[in-house]
C-alpha cells in the first residue's frame, strides 16, 4: 500500500509529508485549497503529463518540484507477486531489493525549465518503467475517469477480471499470433509469387547457358596460345623452316660446321695442351644444336593450316569471353556462378513446392484459432450473468433499486442494436473451407491465390482480445429500454456502477491503491450513505484514497486528511493535516451545514461517525 506522499515545490505545495493508512483514507477540504494537487502528484508518479506543462507546476521561485510516493507490500502477497514479476521481466535490477525489503520508492521530478525525470528507490529509470510499475500498484479515477467505463475496453477488461480468464486469454493470444503468422506466410508467398517464378525462369536460363557451355576451366589461355599458332602456321613454316635448313638440312648447315670444327679442336687437342675447355665447349655445342634443330624440325612438322579448327577455336573464346562478360566475371567465376545459380534454383523451386504444407498451416493454425475464440467465449458467457447479478444487487444498495445490468457479448462485426443489417455478402473461406487442388481451375495459381486472400479475410473476426465485445447494458428505471451504458447512464449512475463493480471484483484481486477523486460528483446526499459504505467496504481488499465533499463519506473513513490554505513568509501555500478528535467532528460539522460550531451540525457528524464505529 501507499504508505507514504513527499512533495515539495509542487505548485501551491511549498513541503507536504501525508502518511496514509490501510482502508479508507479521505481527504477533504475547501474548493481550491489544493486537494487536486495532490491527485495530480499522483498521477504524475503514475508517468501522466503535467496539465499546465512541467515548468509550471514548479513553485514560484523554486528550481525544482519533487514528489515521491513510498510503498510497502508483503512480497509474498498477490500483489507483491505481481510487482515481482514486472520487475523481473522489465526492472531486473531492481528486484532483489524489492524481494527482500517489500518497499519501493517510487519519484518524479519537474525542473522549471520544462523538463521531468523518473526515478525508483533514488534511481533514474525511463519514464515507461516508472509508469509501467506504478500501474501495478495505483489505480487513479479523477473526476470523470469513471467514464472509462463506457469504454469498450475497460468494459471487457472488468468481465475478464471478474471471469479470471488469465489462461483462456492467453491460449487465445498465442493462438492468434501462430494464425497470423500462417496468414501472413501465405499471403508473402502469394504476393512474391509472379516474382518467384520470373526469378526462377531467369536462373533456368542462366543455369541452362552455362551448363551447355561445358565449362572445365582453364580453357583461355591454351585456346588463345592455339589460335596464335592457327593463324600464323604458314608464317611459322617458312620461316621455322628455313632456320632448320640452315641448322641441320641444307649444304654448309651450321651443325655440319660445328662438328668439323670440333673434330678439328678435339686432333689439335690430343697433340697440344690448353684445348680441353674449348673442345668441351664446341662439343656441348653441338649437342645443343642437334637438340634444337630436332625439337624445331618436329614442332615445324606439327604445325598446320586448319581454317575450320581457327574458327572452332575463335567461336569457343568468343563464347567463353561473352559469358565472362555477362555474368560479370572470369573464367573461373564462371564455374562459381554456375554453382550459386543452382543452389539458389534448388531454393527457390522447394520453395515453391511448399504451397501446400503453408496451406495446411494457415488452416491448423485457423482451426486452433477458431476453438481457442470459442473456449473464450464460452468463459465470458459464463461470467457474463453472474457478473450482471451480483452488479445488480450491488447497485440496489447505491440508489437504484429497479436498475437491470445486462453484460452482452457482440460479435466482431456485428451489426449494433437498432440498425437494419446489410445486405448478407459471400462469407470469406473460413476454417472450414476446403484448400483448392490443381485441378480446380483452368489457372490453378490463381485458384489458390484466392483462397489465400480468403483465408486472410477470415481472420477479421478475431480480434486482439477475443471474437466478441462484451457491452455492459443498462435499463436504470423500470419500462426503459436496455441500452449501452454510454447512450443512457448520469454521470452519478455511471459513478455508481463503477462503485459496484469495484466491489464484486475486490473477490478477483487485492492489494492495490485505488484513487478516486471526487467519486461522489453527481451522487446526492441522499445516497451518500450507501456510497461510503461501498467505499468502506472496498477498503477491507484495498488501500482507498478518496477526495470528497460529502460528510457520510468523509465519517466512512479510517483515515482522514484535510487540505488547506495558510500564510507562510507572506506567501499562500497548502496545508496539509491528519483529523482526529474534535477537529476530526469540527471538519464534518462544518461540510454538514458551513458552521463546525452548530450544535445539530456537530451532533450530525457525530451520529456519521458512530455509524462507522
Amino acid at each position: 500500500m501507499l504508505v507514504e506522499l513527499s512533495i515539495r515545490d509542487l505548485a501551491l505545495i511549498e513541503a507536504a509529508e501525508l502518511a496514509f493508512g490501510p482502508g479508507l483514507n479521505v481527504i477533504t477540504g475547501e474548493t481550491g485549497a489544493g486537494k487536486s494537487l495532490l491527485v495530480g502528484a499522483l498521477d504524475l508518479i503514475l508517468g501522466g503529463r503535467a496539465k499546465a506543462g512541467a515548468g509550471a507546476m514548479v513553485r514560484q521561485g523554486a528550481k525544482e518540484a519533487r514528489i515521491e510516493a513510498r510503498f510497502e507490500l508483503d512480497p509474498a502477497s498477490d500483489r507483491g507477486r505481481a510487482v515481482a514479476a514486472f520487475l523481473e521481466d522489465e526492472l531486473e535490477d531492481f528486484a532483489a531489493g524489492f524481494a527482500e525489503t517489500g518497499e519501493l520508492i517510487l519519484g518524479r521530478s519537474l525542473t522549471d525549465a520544462g523538463r521531468t525525470r523518473a526515478r525508483i528507490d533514488q534511481r533514474p529509470v525511463p519514464l515507461k518503467a516508472l509508469r509501467g510499475l506504478a500501474g501495478v500498484l495505483l489505480e487513479l479515477h479523477g473526476q470523470n475517469d469513471h467514464q472509462r467505463l463506457c469504454q469498450a475496453d475497460e468494459q471487457r477488461e472488468l468481465l475478464d477480471a471478474f471471469g479470471g480468464h488469465h489462461q483462456a486469454l492467453a491460449d487465445y493470444a498465442a493462438a492468434r499470433a501462430d494464425a497470423l503468422v500462417a496468414a501472413d506466410a501465405l499471403s508473402s508467398f502469394h504476393d512474391r509469387c509472379a516474382e518467384r517464378r520470373d526469378r526462377i525462369d531467369l536462373l533456368r536460363f542462366q543455369a541452362g547457358e552455362l551448363e551447355e557451355a561445358r565449362l572445365e576451366g582453364g580453357e583461355l589461355a591454351p585456346l588463345g596460345d592455339e589460335r596464335e599458332l592457327l593463324r600464323h602456321g604458314e608464317e611459322l613454316a617458312t620461316e621455322l623452316g628455313g632456320a632448320c635448313q640452315e641448322l641441320s638440312e641444307g649444304d654448309g648447315a651450321l651443325l655440319d660446321r660445328l662438328r668439323g670444327l670440333h673434330r678439328i679442336v678435339e686432333a689439335w687437342r690430343a697433340r697440344v695442351g690448353g684445348l680441353d675447355e674449348a673442345s668441351t665447349a664446341l662439343h656441348e655445342a653441338v649437342l645443343h644444336t642437334e637438340e634444337a634443330s630436332a625439337t624445331l624440325v618436329s614442332f615445324v612438322s606439327g604445325v598446320e593450316v586448319d581454317p575450320r579448327r581457327l574458327d572452332e577455336v575463335e567461336e569457343r573464346m568468343a563464347e567463353l569471353e561473352r559469358l565472362c562478360e555477362r555474368f560479370d566475371t572470369d573464367e573461373a567465376g564462371l564455374l562459381a556462378r554456375a554453382d550459386e545459380l543452382a543452389d539458389e534454383l534448388a531454393g527457390l523451386e522447394e520453395e515453391e513446392s511448399g504451397l501446400d504444407e503453408l496451406e495446411a498451416r494457415a488452416t491448423a493454425t485457423l482451426d486452433a484459432l477458431a476453438q481457442a475464440a470459442a473456449g473464450l467465449t464460452a468463459a465470458r458467457s459464463s461470467a457474463a450473468a453472474p457478473l450482471a447479478k451480483e452488479v445488480e444487487a450491488a447497485l440496489a444498495g447505491l440508489g437504484l433499486e429497479k436498475a437491470r445490468f445486462e453484460v452482452r457479448l457482440e460479435p466482431l462485426g456485428a451489426t449494433p442494436a437498432g440498425e437494419a443489417p446489410e445486405e448478407e455478402a459471400e462469407a470469406p473461406a473460413g476454417a472450414d473451407a476446403e484448400r483448392p487442388e490443381a485441378h480446380q481451375a483452368d489457372d490453378p495459381g490463381a485458384s489458390r491465390a484466392t483462397w489465400a486472400a480468403a483465408h486472410v479475410a477470415s481472420l477479421a473476426p478475431f480480434g486482439p482480445h477475443g471474437a466478441e465485445a462484451p457491452v455492459f447494458v443498462l435499463a436504470a428505471n423500470p419500462g426503459e429500454p436496455a441500452a449501452p451504458l454510454a447512450d443512457v447512464a448520469s454521470g452519478g449512475e455511471v459513478a455508481r456502477i463503477m462503485l459496484a463493480l469495484r466491489g464484486v471484483l475486490v473477490a478477483c484481486e487485492s492489494g492495490r491503491t485505488l484513487v478516486f477523486d471526487e467519486v461522489d460528483a453527481g451522487v446526492g446526499g441522499r445516497l451518500g450513505p450507501q456510497v461510503a459504505a461501498r467505499l468502506r467496504k472496498l477498503g477491507e481488499a484495498h488501500q482507498v484514497l478518496c477526495v470528497t465533499h460529502l460528510p457520510s463519506i468523509a465519517a466512512a473513513a479510517h483515515l482522514h486528511l484535510k487540505v488547506q490554505k495558510g500564510q507562510r513568509s507572506g506567501r499562500t501555500t497548502t496545508l496539509v493535516q491528519e483529523l482526529t478528535g474534535d477537529a476530526r467532528l469540527g471538519e464534518l460539522a462544518d461540510m454538514i451545514a458551513g458552521g463546525a460550531e452548530e450544535a445539530t451540525a456537530r451532533a450530525e457528524a457525530a451520529r456519521l461517525l458512530e455509524v462507522h464505529t
